[in-house]
């Protein structure tokens, strides 16, 4: 599998993400869901990236800069097909590298606190994430989870 910087004009990501959000608007009230669409992941502050398995798109994830030293985890996706199979993982420490590489210290994210985002929850706590309170903007949200860690 290979990591790329993607700037998401493509329209197989972008189909990717729009997959995406509908799946986070089927099973998350609107007002609580806080997946970007693609003009929001279009920014100087976002640095998105691609997961491909040969020429198929199976991941996706970005980290969105909060300030000089904290950034925040955005759009993490495996393709449904392919979950389990440690595209997530693999992904996920990439980023934390790159994070570094960054200057950041610290990532934080937020995800659902539903048993849809069960398996998400325990893949970051894997990564040394531990629950925080809401950052960057974020309210209570009993749909939402935070959750942090320093580099």
């Amino acid at each position: 599998m290979k990591i790329v910087v993607d700037d998401l004009r493509g329209p197989e990501i972008a189909a990717f993400l729009e997959e995406h959000l509908r799946e986070m608007h089927s099973i998350t009230p609107a007002e609580s869901v806080y997946a970007l669409d693609l003009d929001g992941l279009r920014v100087p502050e976002v640095t998105f990236w691609s997961v491909y398995d040969g020429d198929q798109l199976v991941g996706c994830g970005a980290i969105k800069r909060i300030d000089d030293g904290h950034g925040e985890i955005k759009s993490m996706r495996t393709a449904p097909e392919r979950r389990r199979d440690g595209v997530a993982s693999l992904l996920l420490a990439h980023m934390l590298e790159e994070a570094k590489a960054m200057g950041l210290q610290r990532l934080s994210l937020e995800t659902g606190s539903t048993e849809h985002f069960e398996r998400a929850r325990k893949l970051y706590e894997k990564f040394g994430f531990e629950p925080c309170g809401p950052f960057a903007g974020y309210g209570p949200d009993p749909h939402s989870a935070f959750m942090t860690r320093t580099l």
